[in-house]
């Protein structure tokens, strides 16, 4: 895919480690402009790519979120690519939901769903300028299993689909292709750092997976490029489920 995102800049949010950095990587393979947004380590990430550019945001905060659209198209020139990433999982304790603290469950909606309003809202005027745009959703399979104990989360993400699915709709005439990829339980840092979480669930998603082996944060970004780029033109509202055959979409 090298040269096809020539000229483009694109938004990763959460993009300073894991699938986000993975999905990055693979965006400045194809030759766009990177743009990192993140809490922690943006500016290091950003580091890795030619001009790229680092952006330390909050994306459940509306100011953040505008600033982080404002500074893109200042520095950059232009928004075309925006890739929400950005989420709460691995931190989350597993629990029965009538056990999930209520500011727990806001802080889950805020971070996984709201930010990608903000987000949306503040790049497509930009995309719309530019005659276009893609942004790629990241949500999860968990919806579509109905994975227990997690109900926030997975309700967040089933949430985003949703997102997905609308504002394709509404942003159909304007050229800018929204579409949603839904991995399953990848070995990514963030899960690295929880090995409890990798102990309860690791063995049972690769036992329930067609290709039985860890899901790595690089089998996930050949789909976010695809999406990104010329290929995928003609096709929005759409998510692609990417688990090794665990649930077939």
């Amino acid at each position: 895919m090298s040269g096809t995102l020539d000229g483009k800049v694109a938004i990763v949010t959460g993009g300073s480690q894991g699938i986000g950095r993975a999905i990055a990587d693979r965006l400045a393979r194809a030759g766009a402009r990177l743009v990192i947004a993140d809490l922690k380590g943006a500016d290091e990430a950003a580091a890795a790519y030619d001009d790229g550019v680092g952006l330390t945001v909050d994306v459940s905060s509306e100011d953040d979120v505008a600033r982080m659209a404002a500074d893109t198209v200042e520095r950059c020139g232009q928004i075309d690519i925006l890739v929400n990433n950005a989420g709460l999982y691995a931190q989350l304790a597993m629990r029965p939901f009538d056990q999930i603290p209520v500011d727990e469950w806001r802080t889950v909606m805020d971070v996984n769903v709201l930010s990608m309003f903000l987000t949306c809202r503040a790049v497509v005027p930009h995309m719309r300028e530019r005659g276009g745009g893609r942004i790629v959703n990241i949500s999860s399979g968990t919806p579509f299993r109905g994975v227990p104990f997690v109900l926030h989360y997975v309700t967040s993400k089933g949430a985003i689909v949703a997102l997905t699915r609308a504002l394709a709709k509404e942003l159909g005439n304007d050229e800018i292709l929204v579409n949603c990829v839904a991995p399953g339980f990848t070995m990514s840092a963030g899960v690295q750092e929880h090995p409890e979480v990798i102990e309860a669930l690791r063995d049972v998603s690769i036992a329930s997976r067609t290709i039985k082996r860890d899901l790595m944060p690089e089998d996930i970004s050949g789909a976010v490029a695809f999406l990104c780029g010329p290929e995928a033109n003609f096709l929005t509202g759409q998510t692609m489920v990417i688990d090794g055959g665990q649930y077939f979409h």
